[in-house]
């Protein structure tokens, strides 16, 4: 028969401190000198105790656990390396605090409602949202639901730059753009188109911004038969690229707002016989790991997607846990830079 799950009055006879001094320790409580919590937690370790969590939860009115929505269906999700990095970042700061992730997505076609009652059964302490669109109902549903919450992105009834409101950490979306189109331009190219993504989404919206602001800045007017829709995928890179040579076949480089349509891009200009970066020169936005594979191999905007994710994650724990010694959080706007490589 194995031995007996070690108990809360173990560790307390073996750190010789009272029950209640113990589960201070455990459930995160004041008033426990430092010397006597490191003393219980060496006992905690030596005994291999491990809290039941329904009685920790009971205690402290906490699950233990972090809802993380994403408003995108699986395939997408899945299929985007943004995501996986993105949820790679939450996941360890997570862990390094011993709560778990509760993954939600939002596909087109799911029932929202689902999301919002989940929230407000009282199964997460804290809620994680991003990708959302325009007019998505689950920032109400997370205020409904009286949950703390954190949002990836610039929530959609914001200004970029704009200070207050929701909690959200962002990249620097207008500038990014900038900097990758200000490059093309330094190399001489003055046909520039854009693909960008969803434009119900405020990082679609800011990039697209970013660039109009570089033509304009250059005394460029902004041709509107050089913009075309992507959709943040491979496939729509792939089309929109075919649909630019087809309206403009003068094109002379393409900002893609991000890296997965400029592989799409690179895939249809090979295609076309087009040589990059002699004939098109093609830069991206994120710079994952298929930047530095493609073919030629991707210059694109640098954005730190793992660190907004465990940035993400900070954030809700101080929300979760306010400290009384530290101002509020606020929210976290991350510099991009630019990684020049072959293809512009």
């Amino acid at each position: 028969m194995s031995a007996s799950r070690p108990t809360l009055e173990a560790v307390a006879a073996h750190a010789g401190v009272s029950r209640a001094t113990v589960s201070r320790v455990v459930n995160g409580g004041a008033g426990v000198r430092e010397e006597v919590r490191e003393r219980v937690n060496r006992s905690i370790t030596e005994l291999a105790y491990v809290p039941n969590r329904a009685a920790r939860s009971l205690v402290t009115r906490r699950t233990g656990a972090v809802a993380v929505v994403i408003a995108e269906p699986e395939t997408r999700v899945f299929s985007d390396p943004f995501f996986p990095r993105h949820l790679r970042g939450i996941s360890r700061e997570l862990a390094r605090h011993d709560l778990q992730l509760l993954l939600l997505l939002l596909g087109e076609g799911d029932d929202p409602d689902r999301i919002g009652r989940y929230l407000s059964a009282g199964h997460v302490d804290g809620v994680l949202m991003f990708s959302l669109h325009r007019d998505d109902p689950l920032p109400a549903m997370a205020t409904a639901s009286g949950l703390p919450t954190v949002f990836g992105g610039r929530p959609g009834w914001e200004s970029p730059g704009e200070s207050g409101g929701p909690l959200h950490v962002d990249v620097d979306n207008v500038g990014g753009a900038r900097l990758a189109t200000d490059h093309l331009l330094a190399r001489g190219r003055r046909r520039i188109a854009v693909i960008t993504g969803p434009l119900d989404q405020t990082s679609a919206q800011d990039r697209l911004t970013g660039y109009r602001h570089a033509l304009e800045a250059a005394g460029l007017t902004v041709d509107e038969q050089l913009v075309a829709h992507g959709g943040f995928t491979m496939e729509g890179g792939e089309a929109a690229m075919a649909a630019l040579l087809d309206r403009r076949p003068d094109v002379d480089a393409v900002f893609a707002c991000n890296d997965l349509m400029a592989t799409g891009a690179l895939r249809t200009l090979r295609a076309a016989g087009r040589e990059v970066p002699r004939d098109v020169a093609v830069v991206g936005f994120d710079d994952l790991e298929p930047a530095a594979w493609a073919e030629p191999a991707l210059t694109t905007v640098h954005q730190d997607v793992e660190e907004m994710g465990r940035m993400m994650a900070e954030l809700l724990l101080r929300l979760m846990n306010p400290s009384p010694d530290e101002a509020p959080p606020a929210s976290v706007v991350t510099p991009v830079r630019l990684v020049v490589r072959d293809s512009g």
